[in-house]
């Protein structure tokens, strides 16, 4: 099959899923970059596979070939894609035994980040407060290099699910200086959930309010780090 035409239907369609509110409708998301295709093919998730005509396609998947000006038009980068997928929202399964909750993160590059660093030091599950990043932004699949794929992230009220965790004895670490213990003293273990905040404001009070535990990060000069930095700190510290 092939699309030549910017005004085709599909391709009209297919851009608006640049917009959090199209993904939220479908259940579909664009995903770029080989790598990322490859990931998403292993998870069942490809809905078309879009192929640049003048490339030979890799996947084993049937493909729709399109111009250049169609894979330009769907790109959220400048650089010209041989290949771009149109993918399904998975269905999210977790144990909840080893998760970061974000509280108001709102940078595309750090959700993504922590997404990639939860996957990596054996976390389970990321849940997102309803105003973070969302999740199926070209730039947090991207940050998250395929991460995403592999780790339940949850979209949902935090208070309900810090509820939830604690009915399952789970342990709410939230991060900040107030009334705070040196991570150090916290021994690793399963069962828990650290709490990242919000850029510019932190966890937010409420939030620490039902926390656990209220924990910082032990530096010489600044008193705070990047809240991707810092998730990563808190994952090395608690990895399995």
């Amino acid at each position: 099959m092939e699309i030549n035409s910017l005004q085709n239907n599909k391709v009209k369609e297919w851009y608006k899923l640049q917009q959090k509110k199209y993904r939220d409708e479908t259940g579909l998301f664009i995903i770029e970059e080989e790598h990322l295709i490859e990931e998403a093919n292993k998870h069942g998730l490809i809905h078309h596979l879009l192929v640049r005509k003048d490339v030979q396609n890799i996947f084993n998947l049937e493909p729709i070939f399109v111009t250049e000006e169609i894979m330009h038009k769907l790109s959220s980068t400048s650089s010209l894609n041989k290949y771009l997928a149109i993918c399904k929202k998975p269905q999210v399964t977790s144990n909840k035994k080893r998760c970061f909750i974000l509280d108001q993160v709102q940078d595309p590059g750090n959700v993504g980040t922590i997404i990639r660093t939860a996957y990596s030091f054996g976390f389970d599950t990321v849940i997102l407060s309803k105003n973070c990043a969302d999740e199926y932004s070209s730039k947090v699949i991207r940050s998250s290099q395929g991460a995403i794929f592999h780790i339940a992230v949850i979209r949902d009220d935090i208070h309900k699910q810090i509820v939830e965790l604690k009915q399952n004895g789970c342990t709410i670490y939230g991060t900040s200086l107030r009334n705070a213990k040196p991570l150090q003293e916290y021994k690793p273990h399963d069962n828990f959930a650290i709490v990242l905040g919000n850029e510019g404001k932190g966890v937010s009070n409420d939030v620490l309010d039902v926390c656990d535990h209220h924990v910082f990060i032990e530096m010489s000069q600044f008193e705070s780090l990047n809240v991707a930095v810092a998730g990563g700190i808190v994952a090395y510290h608690f990895r399995k």
